[in-house]
C-alpha cells in the first residue's frame, strides 16, 4: 500500500461517515515482452510481437517499439501501424499505478504535466528493463509526442522521442503514410491568403451561459441536399416556438457540418429569410474565390410575402462535433505537380474537404474515404487527411461497401469476444433449457416466408379444440434464451439494432450460428421458441391468450407461393393444408375487422431483382407479387405483437418498449387532397377511419390504376413509425393500424427491439428473471434511441442498394421506353412513376446550354403548362429511361419525355442508336 487517507463525511440524514481512501500499487503486472526473465511470465493477454518487424525508418534502423503520447493516441493512429508495434497497447503497457513506473503529482505540477513526465517515466523504464533481457538484444522503445516541450525533456532524459510526422516521414519504404497523418495544426495548414472569412467559434462556457440565459439556442445542424449555402437547425428541447431555425449563407452557417450540435443566435426578424427554392452544388475550384458565394447569397434572397419569412439565425460556436469518416472522390487540382487537393463527399450535405496526398494519380476514380481535422477560420474548406481506398467507382464490392459507410450500418464481422457468448457446437436441447418451457412439438406447427429466407422467425399452427373453438399458436424463434443480458453479444447485437437486407447481402445483428441455425424455426428440428396461443371462436374473436416458453418442431418451411397452392389444391387435406386453411379464414376476418376500425391499406411499389447466377449481376427487374398468404402472416403477426404489447404495459406500465405511429399533421395531405379533387374525387383526412374509407371509394372504371396511385401517394404524406418508453410519452396510438397499443414481438432474429420486448414478457409470465437496466426508463429510452435510428438508416441503405441495382441493370439493357404516371408536378419537372419496374424518377424540362421553354406552374390543381400541353397528377405519359454516367460520383437514372409530343422538348421515339450517357467509346464498350 502506497497511502491511506481518511476523513469524515456529513451525510443528508445529519448523520456522520467515516471515509478511508487506500492507494495500492501492483507488482505483478508484467513488461508484454515475450521471453522476459524478469517478469516471470506475469503478464496476460495479447502482448507485444517478439521482434517488431523492422518498419524501415532512417530515424531509427534498430527495431523498436512506438510509445505515444494520449494526444497521438486520440488523434494519429494510423491503420496501416500494425497492433503490437505500440507498446501503449492497454494490456501490454508497464502502467503507472504499477511499482516502478508511478509518479505522484508534484507541488504546482498541472495534471496534464504530471501524464507526459509518467509516460516518459515509463519509457525510461521500458529502454532499461529491455536492456537486462540479453546482452546483445538491440530493442528500443521510440517515444512519439506532438508537444515540443515534453519531447525536449525526454530527449534531455536520453529518451529517443520523435514527433508523428518525423518519425512518418522516416518510414522510407511507406512514403503514402504521410497523407495519413491528421492536420492538427489549424493555422500551419490555413489557405495562404490568410483572409478570416468566418467569425470566431465562442468558447463552451460562454456558449453554456448563452443558453441557459436564452441569449443562444441549441440544436442539431442539418445540411441541405440541394442547397450548399442553407442549412436549419432543429432546436433542441420542448420549446414549441422557433423549432426550426433557418441559416442561410457561408458565414452564417460558420463552418458547422451536418449533425453537428451547434449554438445559434437568432436575428432580428428584419433580417429573416424564406427557404430558398434554388439548387445550388458547390462544383467550384477555386478555394479563394468568396466574392462568387457572396454574389450566390444574393441570388437566395428574392422577394417573398411576410408570412412566408422563418426564423433566421447563425451559427456562434459548435458545442460537439459529429464528424465520421466520409466516402467520396478526389477533385484532382489543376495545377501540375500539386500535392493540395479538394475531396467531394458522396453525401451532398457535407462540404468539400482540402487534403494532402502525392497518390492523387493513383486515387483518381476511385472511392476513397477522408476524414476531417479541422476548420480554420481563413479556409474556405475544411482541412483532412486521407484514410482508407476503397476500390473503383462502379463496381459492386466498392458501391456495396461505400452505402454500408455512408449510411453508417455496422458490417464488419463479429470479434471473437462476441462470438465467444455463443453456444457451443454441436447443440442440443437439455433439462436446463425445458425450465419454465411447454412441450408442443406435438403440434402441426409450418412457417410461411419468402424465397431463399434462412432466419425464419415465426411459425404458426391452427387446430380445432374438442370445445369446437380454434386454437391458433405464433410461435417465435426465443432469442432472448441465446443472448443474455449485458455480455458482448447483447451489446454488439444493440448496437446494430436491425438485420440491413440489401439487394445481394445481408448484414446480420445477431452471427450466422443464431441468425440461420439454432434460433431460425426451420423444419423437422427441434428449437426454442416464445409462443403466445389464442382459443379464438370462429368469427375470429379472442376468449383467452396464453404466452409461454416452447419447444417445437415445425413440420414444414413453406413460400409464400407453396402455401398459396396448398390452400387452393381442391387434392390436398393433410394436416399441414388444414392448418393453413383454418389459418387463411380466420386472417380475412382479422382484416375485415382491422379495416373497419379504420386500419390504412396503403401502396409502396416493392421491387425483386432477378440474378444472373454467374456475374449476379441484374438481369430482371418487377415489381413483387403480394398473395393472399402474405396478408394471412401479416395478420396473426400483427395480433400476436398488440396482444403482447397489452400485456407488457400491463406489468410495466412505465417501462414498456412500444411502438407508435403519430398522426399526420393536416398540412401532410395536401398533395393527395388536391390530386383527388384534379380527377373529381374527394379524400377525407380528418381520420384513418374516414381516409381508408375515401381511398376505398376512389375507383375509376377507366383507370384501374388510379386507386393504386393513390394509396401509394397516401403513404408519403405519412409519418415515421417509432419505438419509445411509455413511461416517457403519453400518446401510444398507432395510426396506421387503428391500434391504441402496439409493440414489436415477432421477429427477435432481425430486430433488437423485439429481443428487448422477449425478456419483459417472460419477466411478465415468470419465465425468467428481471435486470436493473430492463427497468430503467432513460436507458429503455437511450435503446430506443439508437433503435430509430439504425431502423431509419437501415431503410435508407436498402434503398442505396435498389438505385444502385437499378442502375446496373439499366447499364446493361441500354434505352428502354415504357408507360409511366405522374406522381408530383414542379415548377420545374415531373415526377413519375414507371408500374412495371415500380421506378420513380424526375423527367426535367430545362436543361443547360438549352433554350428553356414557357413553364407556368399552378400549386392549387397542381398542374403544370409547358408550351401547349397541361400535365396533371396522375396523367399517363411514355418516358424513355437510360443511365446517365456523366458524373462519375453521382451516376443516376435519367428520363426523358417521349409522349406526349413537345416540339423541343420530347426525345424522338426511335432513340435506338443515340448516346445518351457520354462518350463514343464509353457506348462501343457496353456493346461488346
Amino acid at each position: 500500500m502506497l497511502k491511506s487517507k481518511t476523513f469524515l463525511k456529513k451525510t443528508r440524514a445529519g448523520g456522520v461517515m467515516k471515509i478511508v481512501r487506500e492507494h495500492y500499487l501492483r507488482d505483478d503486472i508484467g513488461c508484454g515482452a515475450p521471453g522476459c526473465a524478469a517478469c516471470g511470465g506475469a503478464h496476460e493477454g495479447p502482448g507485444l510481437e517478439p521482434q517488431p518487424q523492422d518498419p524501415a525508418s532512417s530515424l531509427c534502423p534498430q527495431p523498436h517499439y512506438l510509445l505515444p503520447d494520449t494526444n497521438v493516441l486520440l488523434h494519429q493512429i494510423v491503420s496501416a501501424w500494425r497492433p503490437g508495434t505500440w507498446a501503449s497497447v492497454a494490456s501490454s503497457l508497464r502502467l503507472p499505478g504499477s511499482l516502478e513506473t508511478y509518479v505522484e503529482q508534484e507541488q504546482g505540477e498541472n495534471a496534464n504535466d504530471r501524464n507526459d513526465r509518467a509516460i516518459r517515466v515509463a519509457a525510461k523504464w521500458y529502454n532499461e528493463h529491455l536492456k537486462k533481457m540479453s546482452a546483445d538484444n538491440q530493442l528500443q522503445v521510440i517515444f512519439i509526442t506532438n508537444d515540443r516541450r515534453n519531447k525536449e525533456k525526454a530527449i534531455e532524459e536520453g529518451i529517443p522521442a520523435f514527433t508523428c510526422e518525423e518519425y512518418v516521414k522516416s518510414l522510407t519504404a511507406n512514403p503514402e503514410l504521410i497523407d495519413r497523418l491528421a492536420c492538427l495544426s489549424e493555422e500551419g495548414n490555413e489557405i495562404e491568403s490568410g483572409k478570416i472569412i468566418f467569425s470566431e467559434h465562442l468558447p463552451l462556457s460562454k456558449l453554456q451561459q448563452g443558453i441557459k440565459s436564452g441569449t443562444y439556442l441549441q440544436g442539431t445542424f442539418r445540411a441541405s441536399r440541394e442547397n450548399y449555402l442553407e442549412a436549419t437547425v432543429w432546436i433542441h428541447g420542448d420549446n414549441e416556438e422557433n423549432k426550426e431555425i433557418i441559416l442561410q449563407g457561408l458565414k452564417h452557417l460558420n463552418r458547422a457540418i451536418h449533425e453537428d450540435i451547434v449554438a445559434v443566435e437568432l436575428l432580428p426578424k428584419s433580417q429573416w429569410v424564406a427557404p430558398s427554392s434554388v439548387v445550388l452544388h458547390d462544383e467550384g475550384q477555386n478555394e479563394e474565390d468568396v466574392e462568387k458565394e457572396e454574389e450566390r447569397e444574393r441570388m437566395l434572397k428574392t422577394a417573398v410575402s411576410e408570412k412566408m419569412l422563418k426564423p433566421t439565425g447563425r451559427v456562434v460556436g459548435i458545442i460537439k462535433r459529429n464528424w465520421r469518416p466520409y466516402c467520396g472522390m478526389l477533385s484532382k487540382s489543376d495545377i501540375k505537380e500539386s500535392r493540395r487537393h479538394l475531396f467531394t463527399p458522396a453525401d451532398k450535405r457535407i462540404p468539400r474537404i482540402r487534403i494532402e496526398t502525392r497518390q492523387a494519380s493513383t486515387l483518381e476514380g476511385r472511392r476513397i474515404i477522408v476524414a476531417i481535422d479541422g476548420w480554420p477560420r481563413n479556409s474556405r474548406y475544411p482541412n483532412g487527411h486521407f484514410v482508407r481506398n476503397l476500390g473503383d467507382v462502379g463496381e459492386k464490392e466498392t458501391e456495396t461497401e461505400v452505402l454500408l459507410l455512408e449510411h453508417d450500418v455496422p458490417h464488419q464481422p463479429f470479434s471473437q469476444a462476441v462470438l465467444s457468448f455463443l453456444p457451443k457446437m454441436p447443440w442440443s436441447i437439455t433439462e436446463k433449457d425445458m425450465k419454465n418451457r411447454e412441450d408442443l412439438r406435438h403440434l402441426c406447427i409450418c412457417s410461411v416466408d419468402p424465397p431463399g429466407c434462412t432466419d425464419i422467425d415465426d411459425a404458426l399452427h391452427c387446430r380445432e379444440l374438442e370445445n369446437g373453438n380454434l386454437e391458433v399458436g405464433v410461435h417465435i424463434a426465443d432469442v432472448s434464451h441465446f443472448i443474455r443480458p449485458g455480455n458482448a453479444l447483447d451489446q454488439e447485437s444493440a448496437r446494430r439494432g436491425t438485420t440491413v437486407y440489401l439487394c445481394e447481402k445481408r448484414i446480420d445483428m445477431v452471427p450466422e450460428l443464431l441468425s440461420s441455425n439454432l434460433c431460425s424455426l426451420k423444419c423437422d428440428v427441434d428449437r426454442l421458441a416464445f409462443s403466445c396461443i389464442w382459443e379464438m371462436n370462429h368469427n375470429a374473436e379472442i376468449l383467452k391468450t396464453k404466452f409461454t416458453k416452447s419447444v417445437i418442431n415445425s413440420k414444414a418451411s413453406l413460400t409464400y407461393a407453396e402455401a398459396q397452392l396448398r390452400i387452393d389444391s381442391a387434392n390436398m387435406n393433410d394436416d399441414i393444408t388444414t392448418s393453413l386453411r383454418g389459418l387463411n379464414k380466420l386472417a380475412k376476418i382479422l382484416k375485415k375487422r382491422r379495416i373497419e376500425k379504420g386500419a390504412l391499406t396503403l401502396s409502396s411499389p416493392e421491387v425483386r431483382f432477378h440474378m444472373d447466377s454467374e456475374t449476379h449481376d441484374p438481369i430482371d427487374l418487377q415489381t413483387k407479387e403480394l398473395r393472399e398468404t402474405n396478408s394471412m402472416v401479416e395478420e396473426f403477426m400483427l395480433l400476436a405483437n398488440i396482444s403482447v404489447a397489452k400485456k407488457i404495459h400491463e406489468e410495466f406500465s412505465e417501462h414498456a418498449l412500444l411502438r407508435k405511429h403519430p398522426a399526420p399533421p393536416p398540412s401532410n395531405y395536401e398533395i393527395l387532397v388536391k390530386a383527388a379533387r384534379s380527377r373529381n374525387l374527394e379524400i377525407k383526412t380528418d381520420t384513418a377511419k374516414s381516409l381508408a374509407e375515401s381511398l376505398d371509394r376512389a375507383e375509376s372504371p377507366t383507370f384501374p390504376y388510379l386507386n393504386t396511385l393513390l394509396r401509394i401517394l397516401a403513404t408519403r404524406c405519412m409519418m415515421q413509425a417509432v419505438y419509445f418508453c411509455s413511461g416517457m410519452d403519453n400518446d401510444f396510438h398507432h395510426y396506421g393500424l387503428a391500434s391504441p397499443i402496439y409493440t414489436h414481438f415477432t421477429s427477435p432474429i432481425r430486430r433488437y427491439a423485439d429481443v428487448i420486448v422477449h425478456r419483459l414478457l417472460a419477466v411478465a409470465i415468470g419465465a425468467d428473471c428481471t435486470y436493473p437496466e430492463l427497468t430503467d426508463k432513460h436507458k429503455l429510452a437511450d435503446i430506443c434511441k439508437n433503435l430509430n435510428f439504425r431502423h431509419k438508416m437501415a431503410q435508407y441503405a436498402q434503398r442505396a442498394s435498389v438505385a444502385f441495382h437499378t442502375q446496373l441493370f439499366f447499364k446493361s439493357k441500354g434505352i428502354v421506353s415504357e408507360e409511366a404516371y405522374i406522381l408530383f408536378v414542379r415548377k420545374n419537372a415531373i415526377v413519375v412513376l414507371i408500374p412495371k419496374y415500380g421506378l420513380e424518377g424526375t423527367v426535367f424540362f430545362e436543361e443547360k446550354d438549352k433554350p428553356n421553354p414557357q413553364l407556368i406552374y399552378d400549386d392549387e390543381i397542381p398542374s403544370l403548362k409547358i408550351e401547349d400541353t397541361v400535365f396533371h397528377v396522375f396523367d399517363k405519359v411514355k418516358v424513355k429511361i437510360m443511365l446517365d454516367s456523366s458524373n462519375l460520383q453521382h451516376q443516376k437514372i435519367r428520363m426523358s419525355l417521349v409522349e406526349p409530343q413537345i416540339p423541343g422538348i420530347s426525345i424522338p421515339t426511335d432513340t435506338s442508336n443515340m448516346d445518351l450517357n457520354g462518350p463514343k467509346k464509353k457506348k462501343m464498350k457496353l456493346g461488346k
